[in-house]
């Protein structure tokens, strides 16, 4: 019997458990959200990609050439908690074909196993889906070398769907995300450093539906607001790109400035943090957003204890998000890893614009008042009034037009050794002495190397290499370095 061929493979996701309690109205509002979500980004892949909702789950079919990339959209998505893969078969309308089908695409999984197949038909057959599944479970039986059915405690089990004439093999069973579907839970300005806090406090908003707007505060250093830049473009292309997102850059050099002039030591760490939740609140305020997001988790460090969040809130009357209050720190940092954001916070270059020397981890309502009052808030405003939008998405385009590093795409012009910065094991082949060391190790092995040469980064877009490049020249005095674009 000639099978047919498989040219589409279909995608079944079900949805976050807490959607599938909520009332009526809400449930329809989620289910319309997450399926828009899912059309606007999947069909920038493949415009003709099928996409159908259901009360229970949405269905996604696309051409095999385009599984990968669909897969990981699906599996990244919030509001989706499981992604089943399904082959599919259209014109099926005999049960002999579907036990030949099945058994060709499922027999590995039952080599040395008990199984049993477990079927759901709906439409309109001359058979029953009992009828299917002892057809196809003897049928398996008898070519495979398995252990027996075992209808109650199988080893393997055959998910096999059939609607009308289409037969659905389940092959495979992912976990999503889960959380909501971004765009039905509100927007959020976040407070971010680069770091692994915020960076992780941003994706847990995201993950639970809402939209995540960034605002970096730039205590000096080109090097630095592309680093931020850079994870704010990653965080956007993994979690959040249904929904335009905009990134705003305050300069607040002066205001560093002026704490240093106005405040006393003890009290500097505080009002800095005042300061940023002040100006987060004027920018929210004018994007029509009600609270604001910070990475802060108690104790970690002496502007978090309980006594200076309270002092830090009590600057604003925006609510303020922290959602790895009670986070360790090892917790933080295993989800950076897990979300791909560890290896930008590692690298992240640090400019401590304000360090009490004596941090007071217990202050005063009624001193920092008195501090307060001593700061020019004429400074504020203008660091505001100067402040820079951009969408998330322009934020590449904008990178490039910063960077300060010389770009070298002719290496014939001087002796060069090119250094692949790619977290990636392959390495470039050029005409020039070429090398490998990944971003991550810069840091520790680029003094090593000698320095009477001159090096160029190379990384895929260029983006990486103009970060680190500028950060061994602000921080480590390195004037040896140029960026590679062939």
């Amino acid at each position: 019997m000639e099978k047919p061929e498989v040219k589409t493979q279909k995608f079944i996701i079900k949805f976050f458990p807490e959607i599938m309690i909520k009332g009526s109205k809400a449930k329809r509002q989620m289910i319309n959200q997450l399926y828009n979500n899912l059309k606007k980004m999947l069909t920038k892949i493949d415009e003709d990609i099928s996409i159908k909702k259901f009360h229970d789950k949405i269905e996604v079919v696309c051409l095999v050439d385009f599984v990968t990339e669909i897969r990981q959209i699906l599996l990244q998505t919030p509001g989706a908690q499981l992604v089943l893969e399904a082959l599919q078969f259209d014109n099926i309308t005999t049960i002999d074909q579907m036990k030949v089908i099945v058994n060709d695409v499922t027999k590995d999984q039952v080599i040395g196993k008990t199984f049993v197949v477990r079927v759901k038909r709906s439409g309109t057959h001359s058979f029953k889906s009992t009828e299917i599944e002892k057809t196809i479970g003897g049928y398996m039986l008898a070519h495979n070398d398995t252990k027996g059915v075992s209808l109650r405690e199988a080893e393997a089990t055959i998910n096999v769907e059939l609607f009308d004439n289409q037969l659905n093999i389940i092959t495979l069973k992912h976990k999503g995300l889960g959380g909501f579907p971004i765009g039905t839970q509100g927007d959020v300005l976040s407070l971010m450093s680069g770091g692994f806090d915020s960076t992780v406090a941003s994706y847990l908003t995201m993950k639970r539906g809402i939209k995540t707007h960034f605002i970096f505060f730039n205590l000096g250093g080109v090097a630095h607001e592309i680093g931020v830049k850079q994870v704010a473009l990653y965080l956007w292309n993994k979690f959040g790109s249904s929904h335009n997102i905009t990134f705003i850059s305050v300069p607040f050099d002066d205001v560093v400035t002026e704490i240093f002039r106005s405040t006393s030591d003890s009290y500097m760490g505080i009002t800095l943090k005042r300061l940023m939740i002040k100006a987060s609140e004027k920018i929210a305020d004018d994007m029509g957003i009600d609270a604001l997001l910070t990475g802060e988790s108690v104790a970690q460090v002496s502007s978090q204890t309980l006594r200076n969040l309270a002092l830090i809130d009590q600057v604003t009357n925006k609510l303020i998000l922290r959602p790895l209050a009670t986070m360790n720190k090892t917790d933080i940092m295993d989800i950076a890893n897990d979300i791909g954001t560890r290896r930008f916070a590692e690298t992240m270059p640090e400019y401590c614009g304000v360090i009490s020397k004596n941090p007071n981890t217990h202050g005063s309502f009624k001193r920092l008042e008195e501090e307060a009052r001593k700061f020019d808030y004429i400074v504020l405003d203008k660091a505001v009034e100067n402040a820079v939008s951009l969408r998330v998405h322009e934020i590449e385009d904008d990178i490039s037009d910063i960077g300060q590093i010389e770009t070298v795409s002719d290496l014939s012009s001087a002796e060069y050794t090119v250094i692949d910065i790619r977290q990636s094991d392959d390495c470039i082949e050029t005409s020039a002495e070429t090398i490998k060391i990944p971003f991550y190790k810069l840091k520790s092995e680029f003094k090593n190397l000698p320095q009477n040469k001159e090096y160029l980064f190379y990384c895929d877009k260029g983006i990486l290499s103009q970060l680190h490049a500028q950060y061994l020249r602000d921080a480590e005095n390195f004037t040896n370095i140029r960026v590679y674009r062939p």
